[in-house]
């Protein structure tokens, strides 16, 4: 950030900064108050959506019961309940099949009404327009209000028989003296409902649907709702849980919407208002990236200004600087003549006497440099390598694989970690000396440095104990890996005196997992794969599952 310390740049800087920060902070804060109003906006529309596609649905249902109401209260079904009993015939030999023929001609006249069945007060069922009558479950007592009032409703499902939505409702049928007979149920076709669910004239913009306790489609104002799918289970419980509040999810009319949720509980039904997210924010979007567009041209602008202004004061500058960028860059026989008698003048002759000593000294501080580059070098090779095998010692290692989780995190891309061990590798020493220990650890160590790319890294990790870190390699291939540098190390022949030692290794494989949050945990699970394949009879490896 040097170049933000000239004049030239700072003036820039600061026309920048005072035409960024009152623009952009008084855009943004009137650009947020207009989102909020709009989600605010939105969120009244959605109700008033929900709110007359629930009310449109409640004078529906009425409706509907008013007609079937109509149906029990008729002398065809009073009379007939009256006469069939539950065998199918009474002493005067009247047949329930006239009962039947007169329910099919009553649904047929109702379009709302799929089904028409008559059950006596036992809840057997007496007549009925379809060959298989729906089931419903009448209450053993009927309340005393039933007799004028009553009404058993079925929640709204999918019915398979009909392959349609429906709802079914069942109204108590009253004999002349206003005993309980039995009931008229009636299956009704919640399909009929869609032309009522919003009004063009009246309704806000947006799409109601009518969903099951699982987020299935019944019914839906969109053209396409045959097409439509089931509404996943995280955002109808988002929904459910946030009644009257606009939410923003994957819908069901458009890729991304806003949406809101009722429930009518005497149907069993969600009500769901979605509106396409893009339609809402379109214009917002516009204009705020319009206004973006005009604070960055109003940037350049300044910075164009600024830049003029920088430049006709650092003018007179520019010989001193380049003159200063050329002893940067090692170029000491620089000279200049002052021949301005102002304050640029006497920086000049004082530029000319730094020259000078920087001259003079040049020699001692270039030798005193690559003393102390040779330092450095020797001191951070030591403090990363182990003596004995050159390779990463433990710190470096505790290091590397610290970097290697924060990158698995940041991209996802995995690793694997091989963990070596020696077998009896305490008997060797003891066998033979930890001289010749100590010459098996480094000649093991130079295969792994073979074995592996330059990308990977090999470190002791204690004792005879190696650590290898396989960078963007999965469990499997770092397996074939495993097994390679096994079979070296096997066939690896060291002699002594009049011997021939034959080493083998053990090697735990592990691979990254979301859960390893510290070194430890990567460590803990290879040395639990390294022991299984020790456990497994040694010099052989074993992957972790």
């Amino acid at each position: 950030m040097a170049w933000l310390k000239s004049i030239k740049s700072k003036i820039v800087v600061f026309a920048i900064t005072a035409t960024l920060i009152p623009s952009l902070g008084l855009g943004l804060l009137s650009f947020r108050q207009n989102e909020a109003q709009i989600s605010d906006n939105v969120t009244l529309e959605l109700r008033a959506l929900t709110s007359y596609a629930n009310r449109e649905m409640e004078l529906w249902i009425d409706k509907r019961v008013h007609e079937v109401h109509v149906t029990s209260t008729s002398s065809a079904v009073i009379d007939g309940l009256s006469a069939v009993e539950p065998r199918g015939t009474d002493e005067s030999g009247k047949d329930p099949r006239a009962l039947a023929h007169y329910l099919r001609s009553v649904q047929e006249k109702l379009d709302t009404i799929l089904e028409l069945t008559i059950v006596n007060a036992a809840g057997q069922v007496v007549a009925s327009s379809a060959e298989t009558p729906a089931i419903v479950t009448l209450p053993d007592d009927w309340p005393q209000s039933s007799l004028t009032e009553g009404l058993v409703v079925v929640p709204a499902h999918w019915n398979k028989q009909y392959a349609t939505a429906t709802v079914s409702i069942a109204i108590p049928v009253l004999s002349y003296d206003n005993i309980l007979m039995g009931a008229l149920v009636a299956v009704l076709d919640l399909r009929t409902l869609q032309p009522d669910l919003k009004s063009a004239a009246k309704s806000p913009p947006g799409e109601v649907l009518l969903l099951d306790p699982e987020g299935r489609t019944l019914v839906s104002s969109h053209a396409d709702a045959d097409e439509l799918m089931q509404l996943d289970a995280s955002s109808l419980q988002r929904l459910l849980a946030q009644p009257g509040k606009s939410l923003a999810f994957d819908g069901l009319t458009h890729q991304e919407v806003i949406g809101l949720a009722d429930v009518s509980t005497e149907l069993g039904i969600t009500i769901l208002a979605e509106r396409d997210h893009a339609a809402v924010y379109g214009t917002w979007i516009e204009l705020r990236n319009m206004f973006l567009a005009l604070v960055s041209a109003l940037v350049l602008v300044m910075t164009a200004v600024a830049f003029q202004m920088g430049r006709s004061i650092v003018v007179p500058l520019q010989r001193l600087i380049r003159a200063a960028d050329r002893i940067a860059s090692g170029d000491l026989e620089v000279r200049l003549s002052a021949t301005r008698h102002d304050e640029l003048g006497h920086l000049t002759q004082v530029f000319d006497q730094m020259a000078d000593r920087l001259r003079r000294s040049h020699a001692d501080i270039m030798a005193a440099n690559e003393a102390m580059q040779q330092q450095n070098q020797v001191l951070e090779t030591l403090s990363i390598t182990d003596s004995l095998t050159g390779l990463h010692n433990r710190s470096k290692l505790d290091a590397i694989l610290n970097d290697e989780l924060a990158r698995f995190k940041r991209t996802q891309r995995q690793f694997a970690l091989l963990m070596l061990d020696i077998d009896h590798f305490k008997t060797l020493n003891d066998t033979y000396g930890h001289v010749v220990g100590d010459e098996i650890l480094a000649a093991v160590a130079r295969i792994l440095l073979q074995s592996i790319r330059s990308i990977d890294y090999a470190a002791r990790y204690g004792g005879d104990e190696f650590i290898i870190i396989l960078v963007e390699t999965s469990a499997e291939l770092a397996l074939n890996t495993a097994e390679r540098i096994r079979s070296q190390i096997e066939n690896m022949r060291y002699s002594v005196s009049d011997s021939t030692i034959t080493v083998t290794v053990s090697i735990g494989v592990v691979q990254c997992q979301s859960d390893d949050i510290t070194p430890t945990a990567v460590f803990t699970r290879a040395d639990d794969a390294l022991y299984e394949a020790k456990r497994a009879g040694r010099n052989q490896a074993y992957r972790a599952p």
